[in-house]
């Protein structure tokens, strides 16, 4: 009974994230974007003027609400607990590289998905690579990788990232003047404040119940042979694809797709792959999806508040730098630091293995 109810859990929190982001584009969100931690995290980055890409600025209170969802349902549940302390700096430039191949691909796992429901044919490579990437990070795995143990730490750190995100909404409510909001493109459409910050405070709390994680589900199928997780994958696709052809917004294709370049044209698919490639390695070392980074940290953990903070700042980076795709396609600048994140993550990986005791 108990492996029935937390199937459905997970159904029901897929369930949720998908008609969300149907409803979040349909309220104004980038099209096949209503949910999307990377893109979202890369326009905080730009709505606190950490970079200066004039279309990609805006506050997005769905993160907002996520970790505080996260953060109330742990305090409610007795799961919130304090704990940090283990490798701080490569979460930090794990959380990094992950932003670095979210931005080449165009989006994370959880957009990946969105992407496959609105007929983005571009996302089927996507997911390739970040299965691939999942694999290869479930071999570190096996290997014996670890971080080692957290360890209980004052209570203020657990919730230094929800406070933060508390000054973020403050800022977004009372003191405007003071971020950059996009005036075109991307970072100009987003849904009414109210709905938005509502939605993510309801995904946040479910996640967190339901421990939902792109990346978890796929290594838990390719070690365990459980495939619990993974019902929540199907549910977001379900949700998503019924959703966009009720309001008719499903178009197959791989040119012409919302916030996408076409991987068929100029050899962009090696990059499509190459990207999530490297976030779905990248997100088994950290323990975790961006989405479930976010919901950890909202629960306590410093050590996913470093890769978030790791994830914004390689968001900065990416766009200070001219790393991330567009669009029109990927830059030379994204491909050669893509590869340079691959040989970090691969060492990192090599590095934190130990000998699997018989």
């Amino acid at each position: 009974m108990s492996k029935i109810k937390d199937n459905l859990l997970i159904i029901i929190a897929g369930l949720a994230v998908g008609i969300a982001s149907v409803v979040l584009v349909a309220f104004g969100n980038p099209g096949n974007m209503g949910f999307c931690i990377a893109c979202f995290i890369r326009d905080i980055a730009g709505g606190v003027k950490l970079h200066t890409a004039p279309v990609v600025q805006y506050v997005r209170p769905e993160v907002i609400g996520i970790v505080l969802g996260s953060m109330i349902m742990a305090l409610i549940g007795g799961e919130f607990k304090a704990k940090g302390g283990s490798a701080p700096v490569s979460r930090f430039v794990l959380g990094f590289c992950v932003m670095v191949g979210a931005l080449m691909f165009l989006g994370c796992p959880l957009r990946m998905v969105i992407r496959l429901g609105g007929g983005d044919g571009n996302a089927i490579i996507g997911l390739v690579g970040f299965v691939a990437g999942v694999g290869v990070g479930t071999v570190f795995l096996n290997k014996g990788f670890t971080f080692k143990r957290s360890y209980n730490v004052p209570t203020i750190e657990g919730f230094a990232l929800p406070a933060i995100n508390i000054g973020l909404l403050v800022l977004l409510l009372a003191f405007p003047a003071l971020l950059a909001f996009s005036t075109e493109a991307p970072g100009s459409k987003h849904a009414p404040i109210a709905m938005a910050l509502i939605i993510g405070l309801v995904i946040g709390a479910l996640a967190q119940k339901s421990r939902l994680c792109m990346a978890g589900g796929i290594r838990d199928a390719f070690m365990l042979k459980d495939f619990h997780l993974l019902w929540g994958f199907v549910a977001i696709f379900a949700a998503v694809l019924v959703g966009n052809l009720i309001t008719g917004k499903f178009t197959f294709s791989f040119a012409d797709q919302p916030v996408a370049y076409n991987a068929l044209a100029d050899g962009n698919f090696i990059w499509a792959f190459l990207g999530m490639f490297l976030v779905g390695v990248a997100s088994i070392l950290l323990g975790g999806c961006p989405l479930r980074q976010l919901v950890l940290a909202g629960a306590g953990s410093s050590d996913s508040a470093l890769a978030v903070l790791g994830m914004t700042v390689g968001a900065a980076f990416c766009h200070n730098f001219g790393l991330a795709s567009s669009g029109k396609g990927t830059t030379l600048n994204g491909k050669i630091a893509v590869i340079v994140c691959l040989v970090v993550t691969f060492i990192i990986g090599a590095a934190n293995c130990r000998k699997v005791e018989e």
